[in-house]
């Protein structure tokens, strides 16, 4: 699949039309983000995204990364790359300029996250996870630790990554195993293998820091007993200098299904030196600094599937010749009509486009709620952006992902028996997003987080703070006849989803399990809700830009094509969804364990 486009324009429609980000901007300090920065910073991002990138997006599935004796050498092309996106400064961007940073705000950023995921998954991930082990080294590491690490990696001539999994170890960290004693000099030694470790070994940069988590001796049990260590592949001096070699190595890497481009490692620590961030035991406190920052930028990576999905399939859907028409020939020049003429393939289509769009409103309203919790100097307005972000949070990384793979799925079958053929690039992007719903907590992760946590666990306060939102937007525009259907379909749905969330709450009272069995499930109803409330907040703005005059009629008036899409053929299916919510845990648990193989 060729022809890659970083989606500009609907980006920028969403930041500056539908959010307001040039008074946003303005109101946390930015005044140099202006409209005219942004829009060339955007115009730069493309460029590499379409140019260097996406070129070596299939190289990389090709090649894969090779192993040999603990080192790792990545794909043609791939360190090269890397060595273009340190020179035109991208690393930098959002960091404080004591380090070398830009102090650019982390939604611009964050936005250009989707093209690069988009242009080549793989490779993105490279730079994407150091963004993380910043973020936790900016907020909980000391000043000492700062001037060892944070220049080198903000310069991006080091990369970093994040530690978590052990082969006994998935998303129950308390299971951990990795020890750390202490040292005399005031570091650690750490102990132990963790697996899945994305970017964990590769050439692209100088020194890798691993952001660590492990055991301290006579620690608590479980989670309670978590630390956090900042753990480089090279030693580092007080000055930030690279030293000798510490006791970091790799012992494989995996073979996997997607994302070849991406050295996925098994990395060892055999007495590796180390350094606690933050204070004993409370390691998983600073990590969700990293962890929240990666949950949502996994939602992004799937954002970015689905319209590269879209892309492919739109341009091969209007190319490709096959039958005619319903209702008669549309190319009477040719042997057969475009199978964009056919309604099938349109629902295919426009379901990818609807998914693209609006969960691109979703990821960038999300990310100017992070933007408000770092920067805003208004507790009130920070408080309430928390409480807002707490509870979107899992929904941007679990619906955008799942829906990811519907988009792609459809990609594939757009292109028919040529989506299933290697050199098309539909079958690798279908590869590459598959791992995005298990990233960061696996979808059902992210749904009980969601549904026990955020929801129940707040006896319903922060689902309460979102839909006032969107309560408060629908009432506005009750003067806008044209959109009452689609508001008070969204107002039916918000008093729905308080509703059954009362309901499990009071099922799960007698029978926790009812929590878990109804948690994908209010998960997906939930960001078909969120996701519906943006739709018409497009629509109703691209109404009045068509009324007002505008020389770009046709892009708001497809708003108001797929607005109308997403309200007939994918809000519907939240009926399905309180369906099966409402028929609890009794067909999921009531049958014994052992009757599952009877078959066999």
């Amino acid at each position: 699949m060729e022809g890659y486009k970083a989606p500009q324009k609907d980006a920028l429609f969403v930041m500056n039309e539908l959010l307001g980000f040039e008074k946003h901007y303005a109101d946390l300090g930015f005044e140099e983000a202006s409209p005219d920065m942004v829009e060339a910073i955007f115009s730069e991002a493309a460029k590499f995204s379409e140019n260097v990138i996406a070129p070596i997006n299939a190289i990389g599935d090709e090649e894969g990364c090779t192993w040999t004796d603990s080192v790792v050498t990545t794909p043609t092309g791939f360190k090269e790359a890397y060595q273009q996106y340190v020179e035109g400064g991208w690393p930098s961007m959002t960091h404080p300029a004591e380090f070398g940073g830009q102090e650019l705000p982390y939604s611009l950023s964050s936005a250009l996250g989707e093209w690069l995921s988009g242009a080549n998954h793989a490779w993105a991930m490279y730079p994407g996870l150091s963004q993380g082990c910043m973020a936790t080294l900016e907020a909980h590491g000391t000043p000492e630790q700062q001037k060892m690490f944070l220049h080198k990696l903000v310069a991006g001539t080091w990369t970093g990554t994040m530690c978590l999994t052990e082969s006994h170890c998935g998303s129950d960290l308390g299971m951990l195993k990795t020890k750390a004693e202490k040292n005399t000099d005031g570091s650690y030694n750490l102990t132990g293998t963790k697996i899945f470790i994305s970017a964990g070994e590769h050439d692209m940069s100088e020194n890798i820091v691993h952001i660590v988590i492990a055991r301290l001796p006579g620690a608590p049990e479980g989670t309670k007993g978590i630390s956090l260590f900042a753990v480089p592949k090279f030693n580092v001096s007080a000055e930030g200098e690279k030293e000798d070699r510490n006791a970091v190595t790799c012992g494989s890497i995996e073979h996997k299904m997607g994302i070849k481009g991406s050295a996925t490692c098994v990395i060892n620590f055999d007495g590796a030196k180390g350094y606690l961030i933050g204070t004993e035991n409370r390691g998983l406190n600073c990590m969700f600094t990293f962890m929240n920052s990666a949950r949502i930028g996994t939602g992004l990576e799937g954002l970015a599937s689905s319209e590269t999905a879209f892309q492919g399939a739109l341009a091969y859907a209007k190319d490709r010749l096959q039958f005619r028409s319903m209702k008669g020939v549309q190319n009477p020049a040719g042997p057969a009509d475009p199978i964009i003429v056919h309604p099938d393939v349109r629902r295919m289509l426009l379901t990818q486009k609807a998914f693209a769009e609006g969960n691109r409103a979703l990821a960038i309203y999300a990310m100017k709620l992070v933007d408000i919790t770092l920067y805003s100097k208004d507790e009130a307005d920070k408080q309430l952006s928390e409480a807002k972000l707490a509870f979107l949070t899992p929904i941007v990384k679990a619906f955008l992902t799942e829906t990811a793979q519907e988009a792609t799925s459809y990609g594939m079958q757009v292109y028919g028996g040529h989506g299933f053929i290697k050199e098309w690039g539909m079958e690798q992007l279908a590869r590459d997003t598959r791992i995005c719903t298990m990233y960061e907590g696996t979808t059902g992760i992210q749904a009980i987080d969601l549904l026990a946590r955020k929801v129940v666990g707040s006896n319903g306060k922060l689902l309460d703070v979102f839909t006032q939102e969107v309560r408060d937007y629908c009432l506005s525009i009750r003067d806008k006849g044209q959109f009452n259907a689609w508001s008070n379909a969204i107002e039916v749905h918000l008093d729905e989803w308080k509703q059954i969330t009362a309901d499990i709450t009071k099922r799960a009272a007698s029978n926790p399990d009812e929590l878990g069995a109804a948690s994908v499930d209010y998960l997906m109803y939930s960001g078909y809700v969120t996701v519906g409330y943006f739709w018409l907040k497009m629509a109703v703005l691209a109404q009045e830009k068509l009324d007002a005059g505008t020389d770009n009629a046709a892009f708001y008036q497809a708003k108001l094509h797929t607005a109308k899409f997403y309200f007939d053929r994918l809000l519907t299916r939240t009926r399905s969804l309180v369906s099966a919510i409402e028929t609890g845990s009794d067909s999921l648990m009531s049958m014994p364990v052992e009757q599952f193989d009877l078959s066999a």
